[in-house]
């Protein structure tokens, strides 16, 4: 029987914190059940099965990225693009099942549209709209998983002990970039800015919508 009180809702937002926590691999139906103290055959009715619960996972992230899209289509989307980076960094255990896994559930689909149409009003072709979505979102993607630097079943690699350690009369130019703040926060922050302003430049639409 159903549990008074247990909703799809908190069943994700518990599914979330355990990931968050313990990383998406931790993630069963058993352990998920523990989590909010029922039996895992308890789960099953709000959520159809492990991967309805994955595809809430994206849902819960990427229905949280809410952009107007007024003004020039360039400055909305690199908000929708920062906003995308922001809410990933927030859940960094999320990246590799985002990564891989495609927007399925409502509410992420109605973000997808509300982005795609509103660029089709600006002069893309509906194909156009969807690709420069596409083209901005696995950009942030693929970024926000080399800026996290977390691989699930592995060990952190010492990457600051690993480049601390280089000879600067074998590898000077990466030394120099060290002294200047490779891999910080704010170098991070100015890779991002420059990439994307760059894949912006290149995605304006190419011929009138018909």
């Amino acid at each position: 029987m159903p549990r008074a009180g247990l909703s799809r809702e908190k069943v994700l937002a518990a599914a979330l914190a355990l990931v968050d926590r313990e990383g998406i691999a931790a993630l069963s139906m058993r352990k998920l059940g523990a989590e909010l103290g029922v039996e895992a055959m308890t789960l099953y009715y709000h959520v159809p099965n492990k991967d309805a619960v994955l595809d809430g996972l994206i849902d819960a992230v990427v229905s949280r990225v809410t952009v107007e899209p007024a003004g020039p289509w360039r400055e909305w989307t690199r908000a929708f693009a920062v906003a995308i980076r922001r809410e990933l960094l927030a859940h960094p255990a999320l990246l590799p099942l985002v990564a891989t896994r495609p927007v399925l559930a409502p509410g992420g689909l109605a973000t997808v549209e509300r982005m795609a149409a509103a660029l089709r009003a600006e002069g893309f072709q509906a194909l156009e709209a969807l690709q420069l979505v596409n083209a901005v979102a696995t950009f942030v993607i693929g970024h926000t998983l080399a800026e996290a630097g977390r691989t699930p079943g592995h060990d952190e690699p010492d990457i600051e002990g690993t480049m601390g350690g280089l000879d600067p009369g074998e590898y000077p130019v990466l030394a120099e970039a060290l002294r200047a703040g490779l891999g910080t926060p704010e170098d991070h922050q100015e890779r991002f800015d420059r990439a994307l302003d760059a894949l912006l430049d290149g995605l304006g639409p190419r011929r009138p919508a018909r």
